[in-house]
């Protein structure tokens, strides 16, 4: 890897942990298209390497989201009752959603990402105030079906499932925004687990991964990536609590148009 790379995934790092911390999510749909470009420079194939780029973002969201997690745990904004639940059902759907992945072509799992990624930021631009005015919804049942397509989502597209998760409980579940923030991150803690063993058993015999590869997690852009990433989720989350709940919103909705442009070859 190049002196050139290294600073790129070093930098991404910064950016996804603080991202992470602040709006609640993984970071992957920050990490999944710079990673893309990192990895075809280095020769690997377009098919290859988005799935390299889904299952090294998943494993890079578990240490970045559990520092986070921490941080809100310590506001006392974590639902934890919520988060495991949803984590548990997540993880196993996760698990399904990355071996769905290892057998579809890389260009159409490129547009499903930018699809999916621009859908939700659609649907919180339109969907109204991102505050919920009414009782949280505490049934746990409803919990374990909504974590159904946001751990699908995850295995799928390498995406932690904050940028589902978040909209799903403000919209849906009713929390405040700030504690749909904290408990998000502790349910993508859980549900990456599921995603990132799908990665590896899938990606196992493949022909044409890097280095230091263990099926479709590359640990080298891990390390470079978890190294920033880590810290800056600290910074995030304490940030999160100096900023009203509408500039959260647009904040989260500008990054996803962006990177969901990007990966569709739509923005440069």
């Amino acid at each position: 890897m190049t002196v050139a790379n290294i600073a790129i995934l070093l930098a991404t790092g910064i950016g996804v942990g603080f991202a992470g911390g602040l709006l609640g999510v993984g970071g992957a749909f920050i990490m999944t298209p710079v990673q893309y470009m990192v990895f075809t420079n280095m020769g690997v194939s377009p098919d290859i390497a988005i799935k390299l780029a889904f299952g090294t973002s998943l494993m890079v969201i578990l240490p970045t989201a559990a520092s986070g997690a921490w941080r809100h745990h310590r506001e006392g904004a974590v639902w934890w009752k919520a988060a495991l639940i949803m984590g548990g059902c997540g993880l196993v759907c996760a698990f399904g959603g990355a071996t769905l992945a290892s057998y579809l072509p890389g260009v159409i799992l490129k547009i499903v990402f930018g699809v999916v990624v621009i859908a939700a930021g659609v649907g919180m631009l339109i969907r109204g105030p991102m505050e919920a005015n009414e009782e949280p919804k505490k049934n746990p049942w409803l919990w374990a079906v909504w974590a159904v397509p946001v751990g699908l989502i995850s295995g799928l597209v390498g995406l932690g499932g904050g940028i589902l998760a978040v909209p799903i409980m403000v919209l849906a579940l009713k929390l405040k925004m700030h504690d749909a923030v904290a408990t998000s991150l502790a349910v993508i803690m859980i549900t990456s687990i599921g995603g990132i063993v799908g990665y590896i058993v899938n990606g196992q015999g493949i022909l044409g991964l890097p280095a230091h590869s263990i099926g479709y997690v590359n640990l080298e852009s891990w390390a470079l990536l978890a190294s920033t990433s880590i810290a800056m989720a600290q910074v995030g989350a304490r940030t999160a609590y100096r900023l009203p709940a509408k500039k959260l919103k647009y904040i989260f909705i500008g990054v996803m148009f962006y990177m969901g442009l990007r990966m569709l070859g739509i923005s440069g």
